[in-house]
């Protein structure tokens, strides 16, 4: 008897050792490989082979790293916020002269030390008000994902495919938001259905989306005499896989500057001008300043619905960080990559007599990132230009903590 309590106290002690060393990361068996391999089976029946897919592409490997960490410790070192990618001095290189320093000053406290850039604007003459990272916006063109969506609206309002009361069917998240899956187009750019613009590609015809593409300044340049800037591209023939849908819904193979966006946003903003963006940067050009507008858009009166759902987007959508309570925001948010490269856009305006701005912003870097932080950014810049005027003095020169958004959007 006494041996066979021997025998139990040491198996006893033999588990217990097994255990502390397992926890600490120190045992490999197989047993714990089959642990992990049930885990990955289970997560993946959950969440599906194309979530599955999805986040191998956005979680990209550690190197370097030992590969018996534990789960929790890749997480961390995966963690967004603590890759140097999205990080840096995004005004390093930014020449200032000309520019309105009170809107540059928020514009900097919004960005912070994020990788990207910021363009603010005034939507009733063109004339920039400032560039934070003027190197990114002015000669790099990307992606633009889903910012490209208001124009497909408009083109597919104005050509009668659709009215504002219209339903189509969207994606299967839509019961969540609405009880309904069949949604119109303000749910549908609130929420940035895919499946909803997709269709409206196909119904609208590359050749039509194509006239309304270039109506609203895509492929060419944005700015009058910008030294630098580059022209974007807007494709020839739609993408070879996936089609005119897939341009329609993510921007696919669409190349868009941030300046060309906020020229988009501004034509939105003002009702159908289209300004040429001017980009005065001495006293004497800034005195001299005066509205060039390149086209009045063929619109009719179909951008108040457009309007309508840009507000919805921040009201209740994808765009809700950048919620200000004394200024109406409308704006459009937009998540993809490009070559491994996230890109987070929100083309934003405000809709108030006082204080009229485009605001755009553009995040990218490598890993995943929280595609909420862009209309955080934007919101920043707009309550402190409120705080600004309403207090007669330059923006707050303290640049707030990095917050984290809570979840992934588009």
């Amino acid at each position: 008897m006494s041996g066979g309590s021997g025998a139990l106290k040491k198996n006893i002690l033999g588990l217990t050792l097994a255990a502390i060393l397992a926890l600490a990361g120190f045992l490999s068996s197989s047993s714990a490989t089959a642990t992990s391999a049930g885990s990955t089976t289970k997560q993946n029946s959950i969440a599906g082979t194309s979530s599955s897919k999805r986040m191998t592409h956005l979680h990209h490997p550690v190197k370097g790293k030992s590969a018996t960490r534990t789960a929790s410790h890749k997480r961390a070192a995966r963690h967004p916020w603590t890759s140097p990618a999205w990080f840096g001095d995004p005004a390093a290189g930014d020449e200032i002269a000309g520019e309105d320093m009170a809107t540059r000053q928020a514009a900097l406290n919004a960005l912070g030390h994020l990788n990207g850039s910021v363009v603010v604007l005034d939507p009733n003459t063109g004339r920039i008000l400032s560039i934070v990272n003027q190197k990114l916006a002015l000669s790099g063109a990307f992606t633009p994902c889903s910012t490209f969506k208001p124009v497909v609206a408009t083109a597919a309002l104005k050509e009668g495919i659709i009215t504002p009361s219209t339903r189509i069917r969207a994606e299967g998240r839509f019961m969540y938001y609405f009880g309904t899956n069949r949604i119109t187009l303000t749910q549908a750019l609130a929420e940035s259905s895919n499946e909803f613009f997709a269709k409206l590609g196909e119904m609208l015809g590359f050749r039509r989306v194509t006239e309304y593409a270039r109506e609203f300044g895509l492929g060419e340049r944005a700015g009058l005499d910008i030294p630098g800037e580059s022209p974007g591209v807007f494709p020839s023939a739609p993408p070879l896989r996936g089609g005119v849908g897939l341009l329609t819904s993510f921007g696919q193979d669409i190349e868009m500057t941030p300046l060309q966006l906020a020229a988009i946003a501004a034509a939105i903003a003002n009702g159908g001008t289209l300004y040429y963006l001017q980009y005065p940067r001495t006293p004497q050009a800034i005195a001299d300043f005066e509205p060039q507008v390149r086209r009045q858009l063929d619109v009719g009166s179909n951008l108040a619905s457009v309007k309508q759902g840009m507000a919805a987007v921040v009201e209740y959508g994808t765009g809700k960080l950048a919620f200000t309570p004394d200024e109406p925001i409308l704006g459009k948010t937009g998540t993809c990559s490009e070559n491994g490269t996230h890109l987070r856009w929100f083309a934003s305006f405000s809709d108030n007599q006082r204080l009229d701005r485009v605001v755009v912003v553009l995040l990218r870097g490598e890993g995943s990132m929280f595609g909420l932080h862009a209309p955080e950014i934007a919101g920043k810049v707009y309550r402190d230009l409120l705080a600004a005027e309403k207090t007669g003095s330059e923006a707050s020169t303290i640049v707030p903590a990095l917050l984290p958004g809570p979840k992934l959007s588009n």
